[in-house]
């Protein structure tokens, strides 16, 4: 069960620092989505609002963003670096009762998709806000293309050692795969689907930023159900196992991602 109690100002701001993977591959999806000067715009899972204050620079003063997310200390900052025309508040992405239908040209959900364990609701919702031929866009963990370090956990917790472990922690606990969720897009209404995988290589420079980077993503939901000796064998484990992807770089890991873009029909 995912918390959003155990998220600290310790885990907002280290998330702060450490998101640009979902920056990046959030500017990504934001650049398939055509926002321009003037549009207005929705941050479904806004967290610190990085891509959020990039996506008010493209729409500029003449445009107007709101983002929404429900970890309050990260709305927190997210409005230390708002600009006029960026609005941001706690939210979920299944009630966005806040807005009038019809208001925006793009909602988009940035990394934020394989935390949400009900669908259809949050997608209807972002279908109701969005004007006709507005368009939706989403990045997300894919349970038909696994992180590498998914992967990796799932051997390290293979270990007779962890084997009381009963649920395996991968910190993306409600994904789907690609053909799912084109299926839910098109259940909720929206149509002009187009999906695809993509890649990315992020490296690390040792197993504390590993862990320290997928528990602040996780605002603290990773390895918090293990006990203090689970979690010191888990280290352990996964540092020799991490050891073995270390490159002239750091740590190696690949991310794959689903980027799904879809419209409201005119």
């Amino acid at each position: 069960m995912v918390s959003l109690a155990l998220d600290s100002t310790h885990l907002a701001e280290t998330y702060d620092r450490v998101g640009e993977r979902q920056f990046n591959h959030g500017k990504q999806l934001v650049s398939a989505l055509r926002i321009a000067a003037g549009h207005r715009v929705l941050d479904v899972g806004c967290g610190t609002g990085l891509l959020a204050l990039h996506v008010a620079q493209l729409v500029g003063p003449s445009g107007k963003v709101d983002a929404v997310d429900p970890l309050p200390l990260r709305v927190a900052l997210a409005k230390k670096r708002a600009p006029a025309h960026l609005e941001a508040t706690v939210g979920a992405a299944e009630d966005l009762s806040a807005f009038a239908s019809g208001t925006f040209d793009v909602v988009y959900l940035n990394s934020v998709y394989h935390w949400l364990p009900e669908k259809l609701t949050p997608l209807r919702e972002a279908l109701r806000v969005l004007k006709p031929g507005g368009r939706i866009g989403i990045s997300t963990a894919a349970s038909d293309a696994p992180h590498e370090f998914e992967v990796l956990l799932k051997q390290v917790f293979a270990s007779s050692d962890l084997a009381d472990v009963q649920e395996v922690p991968s910190g993306t606990t409600h994904k789907v795969s690609s053909s799912a969720l084109r299926e839910q897009l098109q259940a909720a209404g929206f149509t002009d689907v187009q999906l695809e995988i993509k890649s990315f290589v992020d490296h690390f420079d040792d197993t504390e930023a590993v862990i320290g980077f997928n528990t602040a993503s996780s605002f603290g939901n990773f390895l918090s159900d293990l006990t203090h000796e689970q979690r010191a064998l888990t280290h352990s484990l996964l540092e020799r196992e991490l050891e073995k992807r270390r490159d002239a770089e750091g740590i190696r890991l690949q991310r794959n991602l689903s980027f799904a873009i879809a419209a409201r029909p005119a």
